[in-house]
């Protein structure tokens, strides 16, 4: 049988037990002959009424289980013209047939009738759609996500609500997790608190989680750490939402979740500025940063526009880098007076056009060839670039009478075995000579590879990850120190404030991190398991590559400073004449068509920690 015919039947059985109902009601459960009698005469008109007028209104042809107040409306007009109707019907029938005896029924009960049987019409019809919804429930859920929500605070709820107001997403959250121990057991918005986090993997078991969602944005790093640890034995997706801000502000919502990145779980403590130094060198100043565009270049170039510069320059040889952190500088800093150059470093001539144009007070030099096998493969390119252009801007910036110069340096010219190791090594033996005798102060900031970056290896193996794998590491005991790019911008510009004139600043790094290790966290914040449903390959070491990074010279100790991840060297004695002379060298060598094996010959005479490794 059809909905619709049911629907009909179910009416006539509430409509005969609605009238019979009332008056039982009305007349205290003592119904006189003449009123069973004026019932068996009304039964059949007054249900043949309904009926019709339910079908005026559509009632047999509407989907029930979605209904709505209007349909709820449609039955409420239908019973009541029905009954107007049934009253009108009342009067003509004791005329007719029982001759002026007015045993019609009392106005009273057409009332009752009417309530019972607008409740018990409309009360089928809701109870349909409820078991309509709840098979439509059970149907959707199969298919749903099954969320596991680690935070009951705020940040939790407010998720939570987010997750029930867009069902387009298709969560389903089983739970919360939280470490106040008072919570353990209570119901949040109907979700329960299920336990600690020691109890992460029992319940992602237990409710058979597809994703976990951190909503702890207030959480020490350390404590987030811990978690993320046990979340990634689980094999469940990880997800996360942002800073407490956007708590405060009121913007969480679905939009604002995302993966679990490595940085999460390589992250340390938020770095702690001396906005006083930094004030001094940068406040109302004209700023110049080359590479404006990469990542340390347009990070940098972030973080200070918070400490108001008259001016902010980006130089970039590639327009496409710079037009990206130009647009996202006029969006959130429209105040800022803002200029972006294309030009290379290696152009003097259109180096020292800029510098005679807007005289900068200072420079933060980030523009460089930074991969290390491509570099290999291209020594004089690495010359022409990281020496002969960084020379270029040095001495412009000491010829027009720049404050302060920043150089990025890497934990690559410790010791390098590569030119571009080498090359960085040289340019701190340069900004040294240039500091003794310019009224320029030069100072270079060294760190290790930055999280994220352009070409960095978190990408690739994002990408490899994604495509199914393997993931691909040179070697099981290579290992590597890591930073995020915003620390390391903010303490390359902490150091600049806290320069002399002539140091080596040395990021403490931290830990050195295996790359094996980082490839297996990565394969578990995507929620797969290692050699089931990705492989890790070994390829072997690449030309110039090291098994360890070193972040200082092993003869030189450093000293520490007022803050406690910033370490210095000593300025060393490097002389102008010889920077001047190799430069001149390394331009003749860059030019002539012969093999590379001059390039590494005289980078090993001018360099002398410099020791080529072949592979």
């Amino acid at each position: 049988m059809n909905n619709d015919k049911k629907f009909i039947l179910y009416d006539i059985i509430l409509i005969i037990a609605s009238l019979y109902l009332a008056l039982l009601l009305r007349l205290d459960f003592k119904i006189s002959p003449e009123y069973m009698k004026f019932f068996w005469y009304s039964i059949i008109p007054v249900t043949l009424m309904i009926i019709l007028f339910n079908s005026i209104f559509k009632l047999y042809n509407k989907v029930w289980k979605y209904a709505s107040i209007e349909e709820l409306l449609s039955i409420v007009y239908s019973i009541s013209i029905s009954n107007v109707v049934f009253i009108l019907y009342s009067y003509f029938i004791t005329y007719k047939i029982f001759e002026n005896n007015y045993y019609r029924f009392p106005f009273t009960v057409h009332i009752i009738f009417w309530l019972l049987s607008v409740v018990s019409l409309g009360g089928i019809r809701f109870v349909y759609r409820i078991i309509g919804t709840e098979k439509l429930k059970d149907c959707v859920n199969a298919d749903r996500k099954k969320v596991l929500i680690i935070g009951a605070g705020d940040a939790g709820v407010l998720l939570l609500k987010e997750v029930k107001k867009h069902k387009e997403f298709n969560f389903d959250v089983v739970g919360f997790i939280d470490d106040d121990s008072s919570k353990k057991g209570k119901v949040i918005n109907g979700v329960q608190v299920l336990g600690d986090r020691k109890d992460i993997i029992k319940a992602s078991i237990d409710y058979e989680v597809d994703e976990i969602i951190m909503a702890i944005p207030s959480a020490e790093i350390d404590t987030k750490k811990d978690i993320i640890s046990v979340c990634k034995e689980t094999k469940c997706k990880l997800k996360t939402i942002p800073g407490i801000y956007e708590i405060i502000d009121g913007k969480v919502n679905i939009s604002k979740i995302r993966d679990v990145d490595i940085e999460d779980l390589l992250g340390r403590e938020p770095v702690k500025l001396d906005s006083k130094d930094i004030d001094k060198y940068i406040k109302d100043k004209i700023v110049l940063v080359t590479g404006g565009g990469g990542s340390i270049g347009s990070e940098l170039c972030r973080q200070i526009t918070k400490f108001k510069p008259k001016k902010l320059l980006i130089l970039d040889i590639y327009e496409n880098n710079a037009y990206d952190i130009q647009r996202e500088l006029v969006d959130t800093h429209p105040e800022l007076d803002l200029e972006v150059l294309i030009a290379s470093i290696r152009d003097e001539k259109r180096i020292r056009e800029i510098f005679s144009k807007y005289r900068p007070n200072v420079v933060f030099h980030a523009a460089a060839h930074k991969h290390v096998p491509l570099m290999e493969e291209n020594p004089k390119e690495a010359i022409k670039n990281n020496v002969v252009g960084t020379y270029n801007v040095v001495k412009i910036c000491s010829e027009y009478g720049v404050n302060k110069f920043v150089q990025i340096s890497t934990d690559k010219a410790v010791n390098p075995t590569n030119i571009m190791g080498a090359t960085k090594r040289f340019c701190e033996m340069m900004i040294q000579a240039f500091d003794k005798i310019s009224a320029t102060e030069y100072v270079a900031v060294r760190f290790g590879n930055v999280l994220g970056s352009n070409g960095s290896v978190i990408p690739l193996f994002k990408k490899q990850i994604a495509r199914g794998g393997p993931v691909t590491v040179t070697h099981p005991e290579i290992n590597r120190f890591f930073m995020t790019i915003p620390e390391a911008a903010q303490l390359v510009i902490q150091a600049g404030g806290m320069a002399n004139g002539g140091e080596i600043f040395v990021l403490d790094m931290g830990k050195p991190v295996k790359m094996v290790d980082l490839a297996k966290d990565l394969i578990a914040l995507s929620g797969l398991e290692l050699d089931r449903d990705i492989k890790i390959e070994y390829t072997g070491l690449r030309p110039g590559e090291k098994l360890y990074e070193e972040l200082l010279m092993d003869e030189v100790a450093l000293t520490s400073t007022k803050h406690q991840k910033i370490f210095v060297e000593k300025p060393m004695a490097e002389e102008l004449k010889f920077i001047e002379k190799s430069v001149e060298e390394f331009r003749e060598v860059s030019k002539v068509e012969t093999d590379n094996e001059e390039v590494f010959k005289l980078m090993e005479e001018k360099v002398p920690t410099y020791k080529r490794k072949k592979n």
